[in-house]
């Protein structure tokens, strides 16, 4: 008898964020008004003293109204291609997987990609999978009790990990070292299966673009990832059976354009289906295990620009805004200040007041490079 069957069944959870239920459930504790938000400055000298980000929350940068205008933009301008690589991803994993199959998202980045690929499949194929998001913090691992939830609920069923895209491979890493002890805790047979909609880190083996082009999802903080903070692990706040945590930012609601990224995106899944299909299958007959080449460019930048840290190194367009939106960026690298995929990128950097280079040779449209502490 497996050992799942033997543990007390986990809580279920109470409703968070603004997602509708049947597009995502999340596994995830509300903590509002437990942890307090800092400043970015706070927070980074905190990071680099040691303390972990996952016990701290930032406070939510809110983007001027041009930057607003430029995320819609991109959704219009890049909104089928985003629908292409969804549903690439989407019939790939109905191929391999089959129908009893549960999606994955790993909050807060794979949250939109997994509604995408869950409403792709009810649209075309009529198939309601269950979809959750769940909590995964580098150098602490999944959310085991998240995990366990869901294997109770949905029993004999297989499991499809979900994130927006890669950049170094951190948390791909993350996740097959957390499988491999969750599986032999349990006696489990969890895949660490990563299904990405892009993969410029060339980390996983599912994905529906290599190409690094901004993802509008990535754009924004909680506001168009369901209103949910990044997630948070204090043992005096998460219990023995308790889910990870994370806030629900309702003061946000007026501003929340989860749901309008997600129906922006799924009116051109008629347009795309036919092409989906040819190319999951090219990808599926010339499946290739991950050559990690991202990591290899990023510690070639790091020799070159004398970084102590690889992990102050972000690289990729949805890394490097994040890096914008709230870390202390020192310098951020770009292919080309001419990049249509960069312009928010130049946005945010402008208004941070951070240097933009211009940087030829790199596997990634940009990177962010992280100021370290107390070095001018």
């Amino acid at each position: 008898m497996s050992v799942i069957n033997k543990i007390p069944q986990i809580a279920h959870p109470r409703p968070i964020g603004s997602y509708s239920p049947g597009d995502v459930v999340f596994l995830l504790k509300e903590i509002g008004g437990l942890v307090p938000e800092i400043d970015n400055q706070q927070r980074e000298e905190a990071i680099q003293s040691g303390i972990h980000y996952s016990e701290m929350l930032p406070v939510e940068y809110q983007p001027k109204p041009e930057y607003i205008e430029v995320f819609h933009q991109m959704i219009h301008t890049t909104g089928a291609k985003i629908a292409l690589a969804a549903a690439i991803v989407a019939e790939q994993i109905l191929k391999l997987k089959g129908r009893s199959v549960i999606l994955v998202s790993l909050a807060r980045a794979g949250t939109p990609i997994g509604i995408l690929i869950k409403r792709y499949l009810a649209e075309k194929y009529g198939i309601t999978l269950p979809h959750y998001s769940i909590s995964i913090i580098r150098g602490k691992g999944i959310d085991e009790n998240a995990v366990l939830y869901m294997m109770q609920q949905h029993p004999g069923f297989t499991i499809q990990f979900i994130d927006g895209w890669t950049g170094k491979g951190a948390i791909t890493a993350e996740l097959i070292e957390a499988c491999r002890q969750f599986n032999e805790k349990y006696d489990e047979q969890l895949e660490a299966d990563l299904a990405v909609l892009a993969d410029p880190g060339y980390c996983v083996s599912l994905y529906g673009t290599r190409e690094d082009f901004c993802i509008p999802s990535a754009c924004l903080n909680s506001t168009v990832s369901g209103l949910i903070s990044r997630s948070v692990h204090r043992s005096d706040l998460i219990g023995e059976l308790d889910f990870h945590g994370a806030k629900f930012y309702t003061e946000w609601v007026d501003l929340d354009v989860s749901q309008l990224f997600i129906e922006s995106i799924v009116r051109h899944f008629p347009l795309v289906a036919y092409e989906a299909v040819v190319t999951a299958e090219q990808f599926l007959n010339n499946l290739e295990p991950p050559t990690w080449a991202g990591i290899k460019k990023i510690k070639e930048l790091q020799a070159i620009f004398q970084i102590p840290d690889v992990n102050m190194i972000k690289p990729g367009v949805g890394e490097t805004t994040r890096v914008l939106l709230r870390r202390i960026p020192w310098k951020i690298l770009v292919d080309s200040k001419e990049n249509p995929n960069l312009q928010h990128i130049l946005l945010l950097a402008k208004d941070r007041g951070v240097e933009v280079e211009e940087f030829a040779g790199m596997s990634y449209s940009c990177c962010g490079l992280i100021k370290t502490m107390g070095v001018e």
